[in-house]
């Protein structure tokens, strides 16, 4: 017999009932923040989680409005979150908006809400998230702090360099001049000796100059092409004077493939064998140091291989683990006898991973290490994308050949300038000296140039302005490119770009050299000479 209607009436009641009390138990065990309003923002009901979390029992709530619990600061944009809310179709939320509610106690904590409609009814679930959001802040905070403090680190060492650079010029260049003049025996050897120690601190600056700007992530590596001989062949011969000085047999073991040109940064390569090979010399006593260049050749890239061996005091396992990390050595006994800051290990690491290599070591303790780097570079002749001129450049005839290269130096270091006067006089240049920028721009105004060597911080008119205005007389006159090298202390990686956007066509970190400066000068004039400026790039074994 089936049901009566009254029956069925009661049994819609008792299910209604059961629909409540299950909605009513949810509500009292619910951790999340839940609450049921009218259209008109009148709280209908909340779950006894406000009590635990935010001290309101929910007989407070409820028949009043739940928005009065906003911080006031909050109140606009939730007023949006609740427009968008009663806008949308039901059923369909919004999801992650973030408030601050007021607790019983009168502070504020932080909710993050999920909201929908169904017919004249808003149903809202809150979570407290004033932790999270508080670790957020501080992590941001942190991340600010960090980034503000590299910045500082990155300006100091920026000032620092200059100002050691700026005499250390002055030290090196002299020395280096006076190397070649008359000297006895006696007096060689003192020079040969002040001579060592300035070039020491020029690579201990330019040590921690690349840990920065690799911790900043501020190096940039070249992919041009370069001849493996050429970008070797500076720190070779190099070590093998040190190594032959130190009384130690040096050799040189190439594979019959291991030549010619190569795509990639040639200068960082030879920055690494040079490290490598100074750090051997170092660290043998007596015996031998060996270069093992070799190369394995496939269709796409050439495999090439780069060893260091040495007969020296070697290391133990225990210590092989820490041997990259900076300002470590193998063992501190070693580094007490030896010297040294552990630098050049971990930037060889830097250097080879950005170039998407590797380096690996092996040693035994009293017979000397093997370190070996790995290097996958694309052969140059394969790239149609480099034109034959890239590839002629060092074959450029020397610029010193024909006649006196007119030169004009802009330096207001009175040693600096003496500098430049030893060395270029030196090669028959006919040289101008100016002390600042303003003067620099008259000259060139008023003469005829070949090259222009420039200072980057000088009183008045620096010479990034400087150059800059030389660009523009160019311009306004239809006059041919002078080249533009700039001398600088300043010889960190913003420096070089801040030289490029002036109109520089190369940049030469001081302390210079003869050999660093006359190669500078050539390879702008060999840059001009085939059309193209030399585009501020820092030539290769010249910083």
């Amino acid at each position: 017999m089936p049901p009566s209607p009254p029956d069925l009436a009661a049994g819609a009641v008792r299910g209604i009932d059961a629909k409540v009390n299950e909605v009513a138990a949810f509500f009292e065990v619910a951790l999340d923040l839940l609450v049921i309003r009218d259209i008109e923002g009148v709280v209908l009901k909340a779950s006894r989680s406000w009590l635990t979390a935010l001290g309101h029992h929910p007989d407070e709530m409820e028949g009043r409005p739940l928005l009065r619990l906003v911080h006031p600061d909050d109140m606009p944009d939730t007023h949006g979150s609740v427009q968008e809310v009663e806008n949308r179709r039901d059923g369909d939320p919004v999801l992650g908006f973030v408030n601050r509610y007021r607790h019983k106690d009168g502070h504020y904590r932080t909710l993050e809400w999920r909201a929908q409609r169904f017919g004249n009814r808003i149903y809202g679930v809150a979570r407290d998230v004033t932790d999270r959001i508080a670790t957020e802040r501080e992590l941001i905070e942190a991340k600010s702090a960090a980034e503000a403090a590299s910045r500082a680190k990155s300006d100091f060492l920026a000032n620092m360099s200059h100002e050691i650079r700026t005499p250390l010029n002055g030290v090196i260049g002299i020395v280096d001049a006076l190397s070649r003049t008359s000297l006895s025996p006696e007096q060689a050897e003192m020079v040969g000796l002040v001579r060592d120690s300035g070039v020491a601190l020029e690579r201990l600056v330019s040590d921690v100059l690349d840990v920065s700007k690799i911790e900043a992530g501020e190096l940039r590596l070249e992919t041009r092409p370069f001849d493996l001989d050429q970008a070797l062949r500076p720190c070779i011969e190099v070590m093998r004077h040190r190594a032959e000085d130190s009384g130690l047999a040096f050799h040189v073991e190439r594979a019959p493939a291991a030549r010619g040109r190569f795509v990639g940064d040639g200068a960082r390569i030879g920055q690494i064998v040079g490290n490598l090979l100074s750090n051997a010399i170092k660290f043998t006593p007596k015996g031998s140091v060996t270069l093992r260049i070799g190369l394995v050749e496939t269709d796409e890239v050439a495999e090439l291989t780069l060893s260091v061996e040495d007969t020296g005091v070697g290391f133990g396992p225990e210590h092989a683990k820490r041997l990259f990390d900076r300002f470590s050595q193998a063992d501190e006994t070693i580094s007490r006898r030896f010297g040294g800051t552990g630098l050049g290990l971990s930037i060889c690491q830097s250097l080879a991973r950005m170039m998407g290599g590797e380096i690996s070591a092996t040693s035994q303790p009293g017979a000397g290490s093997c370190f070996t780097v790995g290097l996958r570079l694309p052969r140059a002749e394969t790239l149609e994308a480099y034109s034959a001129r890239d590839l002629e450049t060092a074959a450029a005839p020397s610029a010193f050949d024909e006649r006196p290269l007119r030169v004009l130096l802009a330096e207001d270091h009175p040693t600096n300038q003496r500098v430049v006067q030893l060395i270029l006089t030196g090669v028959g240049a006919d040289l101008v000296t100016v002390d600042d920028g303003l003067q620099a721009v008259a000259a060139f105004e008023a003469q005829t140039f070949d090259i222009v060597l420039m200072d980057m911080q000088m009183p008045g008119m620096d010479g990034l302005a400087a150059t800059r205005a030389i660009r523009r007389l160019e311009a306004a006159r239809g006059d041919t490119h002078t080249p533009v090298v700039m001398l600088s202390a300043n010889a960190m990686a913003e420096h070089q770009a801040a030289a490029v956007a002036a109109g520089a066509d190369l940049h030469v970190a001081k302390p210079i050299t003869a050999a660093s400066l006359l190669a500078g000068i050539e390879a702008a004039l060999a840059q001009a000479s085939i059309g193209r400026p030399a585009v501020g790039r820092e030539s290769a074994g010249l910083a």
